[in-house]
């Protein structure tokens, strides 16, 4: 396992659509694995394989238990109705929030590293990172979804004000 280079939202790989998954092979393992690290690392809540320069539909979510699932050529199949909405960063964006919408709850149909079919859904944060992990497997970033970034200060502020 290593860690990989976060890529930053002015690199070109992020704006870019990603190729599906055919070869469930050791190197797939190895980008899996390399992930997983890459997360842990920067202790974020997802991770795309574009975001280390890897144009694959491959993405790391982690779950309500705190576990890492990984998800290849995952694809959302239901969308709820009723949504929510919420403060987004991006290991991509450094520093940055800011306020998106997306719904509720969701369910993924993915493959796991051995190109095996599975189904997973996830409601509030879970649901969240699913949508904004798929959203870069598609060249998209939640920039794209707010009317307004804010630095870690103007959050902080914001946050102490909401607490009042």
């Amino acid at each position: 396992m290593a860690l990989r280079k976060i890529l930053t939202d002015q690199d070109p790989a992020l704006h870019k659509k990603c190729r599906p998954v055919t070869n469930f092979d050791g190197r797939l393992g190895e980008l899996l694995d390399d992930l997983r690290e890459t997360l842990a690392h920067a202790n974020g809540a997802g991770l795309a394989a574009p975001q280390v320069g890897i144009l694959r539909r491959c993405v790391i979510v982690v779950d309500e238990k705190d576990e890492m699932l990984e998800l290849v050529n995952p694809e959302i199949v239901w969308r709820s109705e009723e949504t929510q909405e919420g403060w987004e960063g991006c290991l991509s964006v450094p520093g940055l929030w800011g306020d998106v919408v997306r719904p509720a709850r969701v369910r993924v149909r993915a493959q796991n590293r051995r190109g095996e079919s599975f189904e997973v859904e996830g409601e509030g944060i879970v649901a969240r990172c699913f949508c904004h992990e798929l959203d870069h497997l598609d060249g998209h970033i939640f920039t794209e979804l707010t009317d307004q970034l804010y630095t870690q200060q103007e959050m902080d502020k914001l946050m102490e004000e909401e607490n009042r």
